[in-house]
């Protein structure tokens, strides 16, 4: 049974599936993990037929502890330490910083078809919801001082009280400590050394807790967003997820303070982007948003969920990585279109194994189509003069549908992005059509005497297609003994100057036949006149 729908079985009344995320800037991808896998748990829930909501809530009364590099530094760091929903936006497009940033990261939701109901903690304080949950907390400082001690051995002093209030002062809510309570106001001061990255201004006073005058520290209103929400379900990355991590306080403060069960819980492992060439060179390839506008919605689910939950998933979109997903995507839909009813098992739900398929589609449906091989995609867009569609519709083994055309224009899209933003320059295809490239005139005498057979060979064909190519480039290679890595050099220094390339048959069926051979012709007279 897949992951989710194991947990959908077991699953027993009304469940409330809780995700969040802290919008301090733009949202890495990885963040899109703990995104994908708590929506397949509630579409797992739904179609079990189980009554669930799926929550996402926007932590936006934390403070702003740092400027993204892509910010004006000037600008924003006076809000150092100010609650980033009290933080202006970095454009006119949204009222403040945290709404700008999650407007992005949700634009990727509606991308992905999650539809989760969004709330905002701001909301939560100032509406007076967590007031009862932060005089409780305030009254049983002592029991949330014993968690941390007993669960992450942080010892936290006598005084101390789980709350930060925003400084009537300055405005930040980082640098404040509350070290007395009397019921309906607490007393806080403005810590000049409270953190390392911003001082407090000094300010001192008692002031109410309530209706958003302040919040709870995060393992604590953690806690009480479960229960204000109900949340049942909620799964964390393994950071917090660690044995006297995150987790475990919070869970320990929900069962010591509120005398209740925590929700539902299971690690999950990051997603590493492991593309330093993208990331500082090209400046792309990290965020949610620039993976989203790479990869098909689909082929960015199916990427968070050929994997188990709690394996790493290493991503970087050179070419191997993602003409690799988008192959293992094909196959499997492929493998289902050929045979149905050998993938689905005799309870009359889908195989374990097209689960990930299942769970990547936008809908609730599988849909087969015409696959199209996207190294080869890759290749033709590079060929000059070449009307791509034209190429892929003469490539078809069979007549194209709307919906292939529709899959095939979202990989034309992504091919071209990847091109642009992401190709190193030794990947990228740039076929000489008007001279000889300065490389191919020095080839070895066995180079020589290959492409003078080649050529022979390549004269009698009648059959210009891409695996008919192949085979008589290899066939030439052992027809005269020689080693098949030679062979393929001296092809790809004649077309594209490089000693590597894509799939040779393939890269010589782009080209006419008559071009073909002068090129090749071309080459060895440019060699012969230098011996």
């Amino acid at each position: 049974m897949f992951w989710a729908d194991k947990i959908a079985a077991d699953a027993k009344g009304h469940e409330i599936v809780n995700d969040s995320k802290t919008p301090s800037g733009r949202v890495h991808v990885g963040s899109l993990r703990g995104v994908v896998i708590h929506d397949v748990i509630y579409r797992a829930l739904k179609h079990a037929g189980k009554p669930v909501k799926f929550l996402y809530g926007v932590d936006d009364y934390d403070a702003l502890d740092t400027v993204p590099k892509y910010l004006d530094r000037e600008k924003f760091s006076p809000y150092l330490g100010y609650p980033l929903c009290n933080t202006p936006s970095p454009e006119d497009t949204a009222s403040d910083y945290a709404k700008y940033f999650m407007s992005e990261f949700l634009e990727v939701f509606e991308y992905l078809g999650v539809k989760p109901e969004v709330y905002y903690l701001r909301d939560l304080y100032r509406s007076g919801k967590l007031n009862k949950y932060i005089e409780t907390f305030l009254q049983n400082a002592h029991l949330v001082r014993e968690a941390y001690k007993e669960v992450s051995k942080a010892e936290r002093p006598d005084n101390w009280y789980p709350f930060q209030i925003v400084c009537e002062k300055c405005g930040k809510i980082a640098t404040t400590v509350v070290t007395d309570y009397k019921g309906s106001e607490v007393f806080y001061t403005c810590k000049p050394d409270a953190a390392n990255w911003v001082a407090g201004c000094g300010h001192s006073g008692w002031v109410s807790p309530f209706d958003g005058n302040g919040k709870l520290p995060w393992k604590v209103e953690w806690v009480a967003k479960w229960d204000v929400l109900g949340v049942t379900i909620e799964m964390a990355g393994k950071d917090h997820s660690q044995k006297g991590g995150s987790r475990d306080v919070a869970n320990a403060i929900c069962r010591k303070v509120l005398k209740k069960q925590p929700p539902f819980h299971s690690p999950y492992e990051f997603i590493l982007v492991n593309g330093t060439k993208m990331s500082s060179s090209k400046g792309v390839g990290s965020s949610a948003k620039e993976i989203a506008e790479l990869l098909p919605p689909e082929l960015l689910r199916f990427l968070m969920l050929r994997t188990q939950p709690r394996t790493v998933i290493n991503f970087a979109p050179n070419y191997e990585t993602i003409t690799r997903l988008l192959r293992d995507y094909d196959t499997l839909i492929d493998k289902y279109a050929d045979n149905p009813d050998e993938a689905t098992g005799e309870d009359g739900k889908l195989r374990k194994d097209f689960m990930p398929l299942f769970y990547a589609q936008i809908g609730d449906e599988v849909k087969a189509y015409n696959s199209f091989d996207f190294s080869t995609l890759i290749s033709l867009l590079q060929i000059p003069h070449l009307d791509i569609k034209e190429e892929i519709a003469k490539r078809s083994s069979q007549p194209l549908t709307e919906f292939d055309w529709q899959i095939i224009n979202q990989r034309i899209a992504a091919a071209q992005k990847w091109l642009q933003d992401y190709a190193d320059e030794e990947e990228k295809l740039v076929i000489y059509l008007d001279q000889v490239p300065e490389k191919a005139g020095y080839l070895s005498p066995e180079q020589i005497t290959y492409l003078e057979k080649l050529a022979e060979n390549l004269e009698q064909l009648s059959n210009w297609e891409g695996e008919e190519l192949q085979t008589t480039i290899f066939s030439t290679s052992k027809e005269l003994e020689i080693k098949p890595a030679g062979a393929f050099q001296s092809i790809y220094l004649s077309f594209v100057g490089k000693e590597r390339g894509p799939k040779a048959g393939s890269l010589l069926s782009y080209l006419d036949k008559s071009f073909v051979i002068s090129r090749i012709q071309d080459v060895i007279e440019m060699n012969k006149s230098k011996i």
